[in-house]
């Protein structure tokens, strides 16, 4: 039975993915502040821990769980994300580290803590936005948000050259507008073509196979632009 940790599970696209892992008979750690809409759900292969990503205190929960429980984690999904919706000129310094508090710093941290426990053919994704890719058209009021997600997908790829020779796979998906809590709150009224269920069946899959096709690559899941 794979080990899956997954971060970001309270709503949207995490909260379905760890239902999906876990009705197939996979073994999820959920990752999120708000841990209530899973255990809600009683279900029996997730365990949900209170986490604030941003806190390196926090993340010793994460590791001293695999420590004492699994000894390994097969995939890591790197899903939480902070999305601050504000004109360039009316963005602090302190939004921007906001945001890539939890889009970069906190991505670098728990990885890094988990990588003792990511052995060969583990595979680790991270979930970006189209608004980090080059040359995709960029929503205004999006300066700390895409720049950190532009961040997340170099990340990926050093990380993936990193450990090549561990045989552990590093790749992104750079996502379209997906009709999340988190979109209708930055874009009340905007409607997306993908609902959340959608992209975390996707997801799921690129997670469990990917790594056999992929590494070090960013792949755009987006039908329209952005």
């Amino acid at each position: 039975m794979k080990n899956i940790i997954i971060t970001g599970t309270s709503r949207g696209i995490g909260f379905e993915l760890a239902q999906l892992f876990a009705k197939n008979n996979f073994q999820v750690l959920a990752l999120s502040r708000n841990t209530n809409p899973l255990t809600n759900l009683n279900l029996k292969n997730i365990t949900a821990i209170s986490v604030d990503l941003s806190s390196e205190e926090d993340l010793k929960k994460v590791t001293n769980f695999v420590s004492k429980n699994w000894k390994q984690v097969d995939i890591l999904i790197n899903n939480a994300g902070k999305l601050i919706n504000k004109p360039f000129d009316k963005l602090t310094s302190e939004d921007f580290l906001e945001v890539y508090k939890v889009n970069v710093f906190a991505v670098a941290e728990l990885t890094r803590l988990l990588i003792p426990f990511l052995k060969k053919g583990s595979h680790v994704v991270n979930i970006s936005s189209i608004g980090g890719i080059q040359g995709s058209m960029k929503f205004p009021g999006l300066a700390a948000y895409s720049s950190s997600k532009g961040a997340l997908l170099t990340l990926t790829e050093v990380l993936a050259e990193e450990y090549k020779e561990q045989q552990i796979s590093f790749n992104a998906l750079a996502l379209g507008a997906v009709q999340t809590e988190m979109l209708e709150e930055a874009f009340p009224g905007y409607k997306a073509a993908v609902s959340a269920e959608e992209m975390a069946d996707y997801i799921y899959n690129f997670a469990l196979t990917g790594n056999k096709y992929y590494n070090g690559k960013i792949l755009q899941v987006s039908s329209t632009t952005p």
